[in-house]
């Protein structure tokens, strides 16, 4: 199995797990969102097993879908771990249901969102798509995650530096004035 910078025979490891770098997304546009984004991250950097890397910048990004809805603020989180992407899934929904998360529309505002954009180079298993099935085509995904890992790739899809080339960029402004500390270990 390729888990991530080096193939490792996961079968031979015994009760030790394999260290994957995990990206997710992060987004807010209901209630103060920027106090939200931090809050959410000091959740995740709070989490047994799960070691953030880097923070991105947060980028204020017009919304997707359709549906009318106010601007929303992004950033990605870049980490690593040897929590299974279920897990990982499990973690990032119970911090979104802390504020207050409802799913009633699709594409609908939110108070936060987590994507689990990548577990190392799993693929989609029962009950989560891996890598996220939009994230190749989502410039408030790609634009923040490019900042902190110009070397990122996805999965079946390349490198991030080059999937920007084919996204419309231009509803997606850094927010200098926003800044989301988090304890990186590092």
């Amino acid at each position: 199995m390729n888990n991530g910078p080096f193939d490792i025979d996961v079968d031979t490891l015994g009760n030790l797990r394999p260290i994957s770098k995990v990206v997710l997304s992060l987004g807010s546009n209901m209630g103060d969102s920027a106090a939200i984004l931090q809050e959410a991250v000091d959740f995740l950097a709070e989490t047994p097993d799960l070691m953030l890397v880097d923070v991105s910048p947060v980028y204020q990004t017009k919304p997707v879908g359709g549906i009318e809805q106010d601007d929303f603020l992004n950033l990605i989180v870049v980490a690593e771990s040897t929590l299974e992407p279920l897990t990982i899934l499990d973690r990032a929904q119970a911090i979104e249901d802390n504020f207050g998360r409802v799913r009633d529309v699709r594409f609908g505002p939110r108070t936060l969102d987590i994507d689990v954009i990548m577990v190392g180079k799993r693929i989609s298993e029962d009950n989560i798509e891996l890598p996220h099935p939009r994230a190749h085509e989502r410039a408030f995904v790609l634009v923040p995650w490019l900042d902190i890992d110009p070397k990122g790739e996805i999965a079946g899809h390349g490198p991030i530096a080059e999937l920007i080339d084919d996204v419309d960029v231009s509803g997606v402004v850094r927010r200098a004035d926003i800044v989301i500390n988090a304890n990186t270990g590092f």
